[in-house]
């Protein structure tokens, strides 16, 4: 018997996320691992008159790309792929992998050529993203892989990412408008400010968001939600920041990452685990040292860490920094092929400052 809390789950995706009407062109992406999403992401897709174009990719097709791909496979543009970013008017992408440590033992250099190879896919995304030309969403599909990283059972795990995006509820859409309502208010107090500063015992970093927009982040994008978010001014971070939970990259899990900025920029780095992945990253390009975004989570449903971005960003009394490229949106500037989220916990002795006035404490907003 199909799981009903599949069935609401598409439902909210299409209706909510990626708000799909007759005429859309919807690029499915996943693994095989995902099919009774993507099947019932597919039927209501067709109900509500769009075109579903389901891209389904082998569970281990990752992990056999980076072995056999020589130069010229690595830098040859994903023409389909490329095609859906570029003219389709929706883009319903879901984490499904199978073995999470799959890349584990992959050639950096290999990832950084194809990361290259792509940016102009996260480019888009980003541009038309803002320009509300590209309805893009990005969601999970629970798989046993997942479950183990997070160190649950796989129903469990079900029951997390069902409950974590309210498809268990009568009207989950109703709840993620609300989330919207509630966030509007602490978006609305940022505008017009300039300088935040955010002490505690991982991080001493101050940084500008003058002229930049935070952005209300209530399941358009990312399913499930809960986050507030901005692109701070590329050169205006000083200070130093401590990252409390590990951070996953192309299948790399880097620990203890700490960074030092000046003016902008990331002058020292060091990580406990997978060090030479951090610096290659550093190094791919110029925007790589730089901040495109800086987010506060506020989801107090998701608050253990499970080694998934997706969830782990989110989590209430936490904040995030992506290195790399920045929402247009928001007005970053910042322009990379990377953008890699790092999260820090905030909910002992931590504060955030906003122009002199503490608004933020031990993991609660206090306006």
């Amino acid at each position: 018997m199909s799981d009903p809390r599949v069935h609401k789950f598409a439902q909210v995706l299409v209706d909510h996320s990626a708000r799909i009407v007759p005429g859309d062109r919807v690029y499915i992406e996943a693994t095989t691992e995902a099919l009774p999403l993507v099947e019932a992401l597919y039927e209501t897709i067709l109900q509500r008159g769009g075109h579903p174009y389901p891209h389904l990719r082998l569970p281990e097709q990752d992990e056999l790309f980076f072995k056999y791909a020589n130069d010229d496979q690595l830098k040859h543009k994903p023409i389909f792929r490329s095609l859906a970013y570029d003219e389709f008017e929706s883009r319903i992408r879901i984490h499904s992998l199978a073995n999470t440590n799959a890349l584990n033992n992959v050639d950096a250099n290999k990832q950084s050529t194809w990361d290259a190879t792509e940016a102009h896919i996260l480019e888009t995304q980003m541009r038309r993203g803002a320009a509300k030309e590209f309805k893009w969403v990005t969601t999970l599909y629970p798989t046993r892989a997942y479950a183990q990283l997070a160190n649950m059972g796989l129903k469990e795990y079900e029951d997390f990412v069902f409950q974590a995006a309210h498809a268990h509820e009568e009207d989950p859409i109703a709840y993620w408008t609300k989330v919207k309502a509630e966030q509007q208010k602490i978006v609305d107090y940022m505008v017009g400010h300039d300088k935040v500063e955010l002490r505690g015992p991982n991080v001493d970093l101050s940084l500008s968001i003058k002229g930049r927009t935070f952005e209300n982040a209530y399941g358009e994008h990312n399913m499930p939600d809960g986050e507030i978010y901005t692109g701070p001014v590329e050169d205006s971070l000083n200070g130093w920041v401590r990252y409390t939970y590990p951070s996953i990259s192309g299948g790399r899990v880097v620990e203890d990452i700490e960074l030092k900025f000046e003016e902008g920029r990331v002058v020292e780095a060091s990580a406990s685990k997978n060090e030479d992945y951090l610096m290659k990253q550093l190094d791919i390009d110029e925007g790589a040292r730089y901040v495109g975004e800086f987010a506060i989570g506020t989801n107090f449903e998701v608050q253990q860490f499970t080694g998934n971005i997706l969830f782990d960003e989110k989590i209430g009394g936490s904040f995030h920094m992506a290195l790399g490229a920045g929402y247009p949106e928001t007005g970053s500037k910042n322009k990379s092929v990377i953008h890699w989220d790092m999260i820090c916990d905030m909910r002992e002795d931590a504060e955030i400052v906003v122009d002199g006035e503490v608004v933020y404490k031990d993991g609660a907003f206090t306006i």
